[in-house]
């Protein structure tokens, strides 16, 4: 037996790991195999594989390097294991959300723009007589290549008197100037004006033209003294204001702020048009003028993956006796082949980040690694089939297999059952979610799992039974979208039956969310409409399950209606984090206080004074069935369908969420920490406890995103539910058990971007299994079996 301290044990040994709801779990992985992470959502799968074992590595690499390097890398807690032996340096490639910068492109992420840029600078075609350029002339990110009229953006943001001030009925007073700030800011700039003489209750279209326009559009900053109107509640004494133009203030936050929401306010008063001195290409003049395979650096960096890597070969092929060009090309396309072999040859180079879908950008990474030539590290992946197809899920397999080849262990959290058949070794966590799971079921070779009765995963794993014939149900009508032309879809009309399931399918880039994009609420057939998305339900910690959902708005109202409230006069307001009276100060109803390191980055520790509980002593004194307010919002939505049995609105919330499969999360779970499909499920939930009145259309766009078979079944009722019901749903999805059981298929392709955009097939499940030239019909006739 090997001693687990050995260098040269093949295992890496987890013992006593108490990450989340992780039950001082042991267990033992082997290294360098594709090892896959399974379980239902919420069973403590990524506590283990991310929490524990990728923080692990994370934390000795960190200690390891100097103090000064420290505060450039991301930090990760330490995790609560007793102890991990074996464990080589890791890498991980999470699903996370891109930042959202429009500088941030498919060529900055794989690095292939550094790659094409190179290629013009030394091997391009030059206008007589102009002088060689660097490679940085060739990037819009840099002050060298930047347009400067754009600043590199490729497009220009002006303001204009309409997109200012809406609506000029009303004064300066009553909120003419709609980009001015709230609250406090607003009225400063208000009574600024005041001061400087202005009709603030003058309305806006009855001012001179010369003073609107110096409201507006000054860059005059003047400074005035300003004596605030006398509040009964307390003394303003004068101050010295100083005055900003509408124009200067949004343009100054929708550069400079670093708060997403301000910047998506400040943008919605700029009007936005490709910028007139570089055509949108970003570029400078002097770069624009060399060419490469006949293209400028723009016109290249526009073309689908694979066609620029077809344009490379077909220039290498009538160009070879530039040996410069010759290695530059191969380089480069050595770099495109592992994008376009995971699916995503539809995308260009100049494609921005936050257009990505979370697995789009996951795998963008992964083929970038495949480059990077790294061996002996542990890859720690996080559901790369994400956002796949089923074709596209066999490429994914034989990348994940060279990774491993290349000398690495491939750690994968995941659901997709061909993932699980294809790995080495299994490490099943559950048997079902939040206190209910935290163990690990299994630990050993895929086939072993067949055994382990309480797995989840067994069942869909090896159940070889036929699937259900279900009745397909007849249309109630049809809605019929387009013609239309947008992004790759090219005069596509498409008709959606009424009162049934439909499923749109198609691989990767073939046009599913632009077609279903189309469908709006004023076309004819459709009373309401609900979009359910995998957009963040909030973007701060403040915002929480309890508070999206509305159910934290019954919740304050039971508190205040104990003895104990009334007594104290506590109202509903007290019982609320997010304004001062019941909320702890110190941390101002945050939980967490930001701690100031000299020479290191700020980091965020439980507040002192609540310990994280959000609210003061006194509040914490109330309680309701023997809880104070902290700790319901402390329970999981499982334990609190118990606790609020007896109270029908909150019971009502909460049956909506068991009923999606999120009986697991806390009701005060922040929202940043809840994935796409998570976000996804708890709007679901939002709309299905409001009571349906009249016909309602739902879209959902992969729906079963993140979710075990499990959980998928649990979804899938709630949405036949919503049929039967007399509602409609249409859903892009790629789980083929959810396209059988649907109602009827609309398929898009037969490939992706230029290849793809056009309708393959539609009709029920079994017709579209048959289709000829359908890349989804093998994979849906297996499944129908």
């Amino acid at each position: 037996m090997y001693d687990p301290h050995s260098p040269h044990d093949p295992y890496v040994r987890v013992r006593g790991a108490r990450e989340h709801n992780l039950k001082g779990v042991d267990v033992d992985i082997p290294r360098d195999v594709l090892a896959v992470f399974t379980g239902v959502s919420g069973s403590g799968k990524s506590s283990l594989a991310f929490g524990t074992v990728y923080a692990e590595a994370q934390r000795r690499y960190f200690e390891s390097v100097a103090p000064y390097a420290r505060r450039l890398i991301h930090q990760v807690g330490a995790p609560k294991v007793g102890e991990i032996t074996g464990l080589p340096p890791a890498v991980s490639l999470q699903q996370r959300r891109s930042a959202p910068t429009s500088r941030s492109s498919v060529g900055t992420v794989t690095n292939l723009s550094n790659s094409l840029r190179m290629l013009f600078s030394r091997a391009g075609d030059y206008p007589p007589g102009a002088r060689r350029l660097d490679s940085d002339a060739f990037s819009a990110n840099t002050a060298a290549g930047a347009c400067p009229e754009c600043h590199g953006l490729g497009r220009v943001h002006r303001t204009t008197e309409e997109s200012l001030v809406p609506d000029a009925s009303l004064s300066i007073r009553e909120g003419a100037v709609a980009a001015w700030p709230g609250a406090w800011q607003g009225k400063n700039l208000r009574d600024i004006l005041d001061a400087l003489g202005y009709d603030v209750d003058r309305p806006w279209r009855e001012l001179p033209a010369e003073q609107r326009a110096w409201i507006l559009f000054t860059d005059e900053q003047p400074v005035v003294t300003v004596h605030p109107v006398r509040d009964a509640e307390r003394i303003q004494r004068p101050y010295q204001g100083t005055y900003m133009s509408a124009r200067r203030y949004v343009m100054k936050t929708f550069s400079d702020s670093r708060s997403a929401t301000l910047r998506a306010r400040a943008e919605r008063f700029l009007t936005s048009a490709p910028c007139p001195a570089c055509g949108g290409s970003r570029l400078r003049p002097e770069a624009l003028a060399v060419a490469f395979a006949g293209r400028t650096i723009a016109e290249l960096a526009a073309l689908p993956l694979t066609e620029l890597a077809e344009s490379l070969v077909a220039h290498e092929e009538h160009d070879a006796h530039d040996e410069t060009a010759r290695v530059l090309t191969e380089d480069l396309k050595a770099r495109i082949d592992p994008v376009v072999e995971l699916g995503l040859g539809y995308l260009s180079l100049d494609r921005a980040t936050p257009t990505l879908s979370a697995g789009e950008l996951q795998r963008l990474r992964l083929a970038t690694q495949l480059r990077s030539g790294l061996f002996g590290v542990v890859y720690v992946l996080d559901e790369p089939s994400a956002g796949l197809h089923p074709a596209d899920t066999e490429a994914l397999l034989t990348v994940l297999a060279r990774l491993k080849a290349a000398g690495n262990s491939v750690f994968v959290v995941e659901h997709h059952l061909d993932v699980v058949r294809g790995a080495d070794w299994v490490v099943d966590v559950g048997p079902r979610a939040g206190d209910h799971g935290g163990r690990v079921l299994h630990s050993g070779p895929v086939a072993e799992l067949e055994g382990v009765a309480e797995s989840a995963t067994a069942r869909f794993l090896f159940d070889r039974s036929p699937a259900p014939e279900r009745q397909v149900r007849a249309a109630r009508g049809q809605l019929k979208v387009g013609p239309i032309t947008r992004h790759n879809l090219r005069g596509v009309t498409a008709e959606f039956p009424l009162g049934v399931l439909t499923a749109v399918t198609g691989v990767s880039g073939s046009g599913k969310s632009t077609l279903i994009g189309e469908i709006t609420e004023d076309l004819p057939g459709v009373r309401r409409l609900v979009s359910v998305d995998q957009k963040p339900i909030g973007r701060t910690p403040r915002s929480n399950l309890a508070t999206y959902t509305g159910l934290f708005d019954v919740v304050r109202k039971v508190f205040a209606a104990t003895d104990e409230a009334r007594e104290r006069g506590f109202g509903v307001g007290r019982f609320s984090f997010n304004v001062p009276g019941g909320r702890c100060e110190t941390c101002q109803g945050e939980g967490y206080v930001t701690v100031e390191l000299l020479f290191l980055p700020s980091t965020y520790s439980p507040c002192p004074d609540c310990g994280g509980a959000r609210y003061n002593p006194e509040t914490l004194q109330v309680t309701y069935q023997g809880r104070n307010i902290a700790q319901v919002l402390d329970l999981t939505v499982e334990a609190a369908a118990d606790f609020f049995a007896d109270t029908p609105a909150v019971a009502r919330s909460l049956a909506a969420l068991l009923d999606v499969g999120l009986g697991y999360l806390r009701l005060g779970q922040p929202a940043t920490e809840l994935s796409g499909g998570e976000a996804q499920r708890i709007k679901l939930a939002s709309e299905l406890q409001r009571g349906r009145r009249g016909h309602t259309l739902y879209l959902l766009d992969e729906p079963t995103t993140g979710l075990h078979p499990a959980d998928v079944e649990v979804l899938m009722r709630q949405l036949h539910g919503l049929v039967d019901a007399g509602h409609t749903v249409v859903v892009v999805e790629h789980d083929m058990a959810v396209v059988a059981g649907a109602d009827r298929v609309i398929d898009l392709g037969p490939g992706g971007g230029d290849q793809g955009g056009r309708i393959v097939a539609a009709g029920t499940p079994r017709e579209v299994a048959r289709a000829e030239g359908s890349a989804t019909a093998a994979y849906l006739a297996r499944a129908l079996r």
